[in-house]
């Protein structure tokens, strides 16, 4: 799949999402017209982030109004930004390619890596490091194991596109993943929390909660795109679709990472700050979780010669996770205002700032190394 990325001209408006920072020839009105949202994409998250905390705090009953409906119990805002998030990537994937992929070797080589890696490697670092820093605080230390063990189905894909990474290869894995999930959240939840943790509370996970979490997060966008694609491409042209459909969605991309960076902050901005010591706690071993496996998994992909790309997707696919599922599942089985929960709620607020940097690190490195695909 990776020759099928350099034989085709390259998209200017799927340049332009993938790479910030990006030369390569194509209409300057497309450059343009994402330059802003890609060079300051660090500058307006972390506005995003400061304008979240400020309602939070001194509007009044923000967080109860963001948090009045509830969706997949997840609130609406947050799950509308979701979906618009996911959407414009998901439609530039090349399903009608796909099936050549599964006749290749090296892709079950790629699953089988971020297969271990996210399901072996990842959850049993996050229960050590949960441990670690948390000996002494029961509920942060499971709201954190939550964490670990609930792998990324969105954010991922923005991660991976921004830095340049193989977007077919990264729908793949998020579809795999996200079938294990429905499998493996529940029983490995139960196993970290009641059997290693030793709780004396009878914790239920239930596997519902991961189904629909997975059913909307990914169900919803995924079929959405696969039907925009096949359609436009058939009713109008592949050179219209390509070339002006894909150049209007995707900064709303995003657009919808922005909005739902701020309504997650200003729906939890109060909480953090009146429990600045329990987010401290939590927030360094997220840190010490989310740069280890980036890294670690980038320097065994780059060791094996996977190549920048697929590199990059596995690191990403490997480092993130899935906050909604985890925010659920603490939500529903501990209380809404558990530790468990409030380590939960942090994940995210640690997660986006921390990945964007690994962006900008994993580019200024292939750059510097002259990393080929």
């Amino acid at each position: 799949m990776e020759s099928s990325h350099e034989k085709q001209p390259v998209d200017p408006e799927a340049a332009c999402t993938q790479c910030p920072d990006s030369n390569e020839d194509g209409p300057v009105s497309a450059f343009q017209q994402l330059g802003i949202l890609d060079r300051f994409l660090a500058l307006w998250i972390f506005l995003a982030m400061a304008i979240g905390i400020i309602l939070g705090n001194f509007v009044p009953n923000t967080s109860k109004a963001l948090e009045k409906g509830k969706f997949v119990e997840v609130s609406v805002p947050i799950a509308v930004g979701l979906l618009v998030m996911m959407y414009p990537i998901l439609c530039k994937v090349r399903y009608e390619t796909l099936h050549r992929s599964f006749r290749e070797k090296s892709l079950w080589i790629q699953v089988a890596f971020s297969v271990v890696v996210n399901w072996v490697i990842a959850p049993f670092f996050m229960l050590a490091l949960a441990w670690a820093f948390l000996p002494d605080e029961r509920g942060l230390r499971e709201g954190l194991i939550l964490v670990g063990i609930a792998r990324c189905i969105a954010m991922v894909l923005v991660w991976t596109g921004l830095a340049g990474g193989d977007g077919d290869y990264c729908a793949i894995l998020v579809a795999i993943n996200s079938i294990l999930q429905m499998v493996l959240f529940a029983p490995l939840a139960i196993f970290f929390i009641r059997v290693i943790g030793g709780t004396d509370e009878g914790v239920t996970i239930e596997y519902s909660l991961a189904a629909k979490s997975v059913g909307v997060f990914l169900g919803i966008p995924l079929g959405a795109a696969m039907v925009t694609r096949f359609s436009l491409r058939f009713l109008i042209s592949e050179e219209w679709y390509d070339r002006h459909f894909l150049k209007w969605i995707s900064p709303w991309s995003l657009i919808g990472l922005l909005f739902t960076i701020l309504v997650l902050f200003a729906s939890q901005g109060r909480q953090v700050v009146h429990q600045i010591v329990s987010v401290v706690r939590v927030a360094a071993p997220l840190i010490v979780y989310f740069s280890v496996i980036f890294l670690a998994t980038l320097a065994v992909t780059r060791r094996f010669g996977f190549g920048y790309k697929l590199s990059c997707t596995q690191s990403f696919t490997a480092a993130s996770n899935n906050f909604e599922l985890a925010i659920a599942v603490a939500i529903a089985a501990f209380g809404v205002d558990s530790d468990q929960a409030l380590a939960a709620t942090v994940g995210p607020l640690i997660e986006v700032p921390v990945l964007l940097g690994l962006v900008y690190v994993v580019k200024w490195f292939a750059k510097r190394q002259k990393w080929a695909a």
